[in-house]
């Protein structure tokens, strides 16, 4: 019996469910539990890798993951794809399936267990390293995500206008991007110095949920822009976590909120070592 993790990935989707994967993999394996990564492009498995989990297995997407699995192995799905009937065939396979999900609305369809913002199992899943707190560097770091397929920067270009940011840049920002880019942050970061730069920034602006929970973590003053289109659970969660929504990319709404700079010491707690240890004695592994 072998455990997988299939996160959905890509240059137009960015890396947030590989990162919570690559979390939950290292929180098992700290429990003796291995857990195969598996990931719908290349280049998302060479990022797992630089994040501490090496074996990323590249497949074409949900469809494809019987390909590595097989009956009686234990599957979590991180994806929003539609599935053609796939759910219900995994579940019927498999020992157990998982389906990770941002909405506490999203219920059991077939028997796989979901894993929700609220849930018994949380789909809040942030890597161990963000809560070992590092010296924080008084700046303001900006990361859109590892994605910015329709250039979104440049054409918010105005928002960032005369706010001294510095930027990480994305793993799937295209050739080139850079050079409009330098004309807008005072410092490009390399993707590969993302961990370090974010648990060393004073405050963090994104448009990644993934990275506003990983920031918070680590203690920095964060700031979410929200584009409309997250569950209201997630939205929520972010808010316990005393980290600021702002709406879209408006400058003034930027600004109140970095004014407002430390509205709560509230910290996040790791819970992700527990989440571990009920899968395992769950599963009986």
């Amino acid at each position: 019996m072998k455990l997988y993790y299939y996160a959905f990935s890509g240059h137009k989707w960015g890396l947030d469910r590989v990162k919570r994967g690559v979390a939950l993999i290292k929180a098992l394996r700290d429990e003796g539990v291995e857990m195969q990564l598996l990931v719908s492009d290349f280049r998302a498995g060479l990022v797992a890798k630089d994040l501490g989990v090496g074996d990323g297995v590249t497949i074409e997407g949900i469809m494809d993951v019987d390909v590595m699995a097989q009956r009686g192995d234990i599957v979590f799905l991180d994806t929003p794809e539609v599935d053609n009937g796939r759910v219900k065939i995994y579940a019927e396979e498999y020992k157990a399936l998982f389906n990770i999900v941002d909405d506490d609305n999203i219920k059991s369809q077939f028997g796989e267990h979901i894993i929700s913002p609220n849930g018994e199992l949380s789909s809040i899943l942030i890597d161990k390293i963000y809560f070992d707190i590092l010296e924080k560097e008084d700046r303001v770091v900006f990361f859109l995500g590892d994605a910015d397929y329709d250039k979104k920067i440049l054409s918010h270009k105005d928002f960032f206008k005369d706010m001294d940011m510095e930027l990480i840049l994305g793993n799937y920002f295209f050739v080139k991007y850079e050079s409009d880019l330098e004309k807008i942050f005072k410092t490009l970061h390399e993707p590969e110095e993302y961990s370090e730069i974010i648990r060393r920034s004073q405050t963090v602006v994104t448009a990644s949920i993934q990275t506003a929970l990983e920031a918070r973590a680590s203690e920095a003053e964060t700031i979410y822009i929200s584009n409309g289109a997250e569950s209201r659970d997630i939205l929520d969660k972010l808010n316990e976590l005393s980290i600021t929504i702002i709406n879209d990319f408006v400058q003034e709404n930027l600004l109140i909120a970095l004014d407002m700079g430390g509205k709560s010491n509230k910290k996040v707690t790791d819970n992700l070592r527990d989440m571990a240890i009920k899968i395992k004695n769950g599963l009986n592994l």
